[in-house]
């Protein structure tokens, strides 16, 4: 018999990661204390987030009586033989992860256990969560039979779902041999497909996701202070990316120069990291200048705007191309654009900005910031464009048209989407990152 599983939650993580369990044969209910969120999800199944395919996922598991929502926990936990927490992590002001969802999932949790249960954190947390955990589930209920793991997510958004289903491995901190036997069973699926499964102690699963995406985030900042310096001395940074990214042990990905990282993940881990360095006296030096490094690239990047016009944009209006943190999704949380766009406005820019999905987003994060509802519209009586988003729609666009609509034929292209030769034969002014 599979595992029946709840899953606290109904965020980026854990609405994906519930959807793919119950495709892969499970009986899973997803619980979010959000009502209007479950109802619109089980009544018409409105997906909260943006993420390809997860719409279809949802709609076929639900009709196939493998995937329930609901908001009270009393009606699935009892009945579980796992229950992810998997609620939000948001950083504090200290730069560490802020705790209370996670501990208040413990508390509502403990008072619903009945038998044996794993209680697994698919949240991002800090070093000493699973303890922490444990502590107030028997602070709560003396009597409960139960083991907590660690189990970190590694989605991409944008491609979340293929990340689930074929992951590059599956890490798993299990206190003993009981639960990881329960986490072994819900794996099988997936091991039986040949996909690798991790299992180690809590405290280094825990921290097996913290530094995986510190070493990323400095990759990407690593490739592009050297395109800040292929740009000094007449160097490619392409070339440069190539040269070193075929060598086995750096590998291509995550080289790819850009307006630096953003998103949910990347600069909460790093600064969560960093900050528990200094809690254990083991200072992530690396990890700290790479977060430091990060915020000067977007700063950098919003003066080359204004030299592209000749070293002042006052005045001037800028199209926008993209909002989003990376393509395929509509996440702006801490996306370039909430660093670059205020730059360019202190420059005394005005803005128009389009983005296909993430307008919502950018409605409360940047209220006075004006929305196109097509690029074309954004482009209107533009002095120049700025492309921050590599959506497929800005790859394939015309951009001989698109300079022609500007009034200096000028645009910057902060994702490196297009060949400088290609470029000038179409005599577009073209301006990209390391070129």
């Amino acid at each position: 018999m599979k595992p029946r599983i709840t899953m606290i939650g109904t965020g980026y993580v854990g609405l994906v990661s519930g959807t793919c369990f119950a495709e892969m044969g499970m009986d899973v209910t997803c619980v979010d204390i959000d009502a209007e969120k479950i109802r619109k999800l089980t009544e018409e199944n409105i997906i909260p987030i943006y993420e390809p395919g997860l719409d279809e996922l949802v709609a076929r598991n639900q009709k196939a009586g493998r995937l329930h929502f609901t908001t009270d926990l009393s009606t699935c936990v009892p009945n579980s033989d796992a229950v992810f927490i998997a609620v939000g992590t948001p950083q504090d002001e200290d730069g560490s992860a802020d705790m209370q969802y996670v501990l208040q999932a413990a508390e509502d949790i403990a008072k619903n256990l009945s038998g044996y249960t794993v209680i697994v954190n698919k949240s991002t947390v800090p070093v000493g969560t699973g303890q922490r955990v444990e502590d107030r589930i028997k602070s709560v209920n003396p009597q409960a039979e139960f083991d907590v793991c660690s189990n970190p997510e590694f989605l991409r958004e944008g491609a979340a779902i293929g990340d689930f289903m074929k992951p590059d491995r599956i890490v798993v901190g299990c206190p003993n041999e009981k639960s990881a036997q329960v986490m072994k069973a819900i794996y099988k699926p997936q091991t039986d497909e040949g996909y690798s499964l991790l299992i180690t102690n809590r405290e280094s699963s825990e921290l097996i996701k913290y530094a995986a995406n510190a070493f990323l985030a400095t990759k990407i900042t690593f490739i592009n202070e050297i395109a800040n310096l292929c740009e000094k001395v007449g160097a490619d940074v392409m070339s440069v990316s190539e040269g070193i990214g075929l060598d086995t042990r750096i590998g291509s990905k995550f080289l790819q120069p850009g307006p630096g990282y953003g998103g949910s993940c990347f600069p909460k881990d790093t600064n969560a990291l960093a900050f528990q360095g200094q809690e254990f006296d083991a200072p992530q030096t690396i990890v700290e200048k790479t977060i430091e490094a990060n915020e000067n690239i977007k700063k950098r990047l919003a003066e080359k705007v204004a030299q592209a016009l000749g070293g002042s944009i006052q005045g001037k209006k800028v199209a926008v191309l993209g909002l989003a943190f990376k393509a395929d999704t509509d996440d702006m949380r801490d996306a370039p654009a909430l660093t670059i766009l205020p730059e360019l406005e202190k420059l005394g820019a005005t803005l128009v900005a389009y983005d296909p999905e993430a307008h919502e987003q950018a409605q409360w994060r940047m209220p006075n910031l004006a929305l196109a509802s097509s690029k074309e519209e954004a482009l209107e009586g533009a002095d120049i464009a700025v492309i921050l988003t590599e959506w497929q729609e800005f790859k394939t666009m015309d951009v001989q048209a698109v300079a022609e609509q500007t009034s200096s034929k000028t645009i910057v292209d902060l994702r490196n989407l297009f060949n400088p030769a290609d470029m000038a034969d179409l005599g577009v002014q073209y301006i990209s990152i390391g070129r």
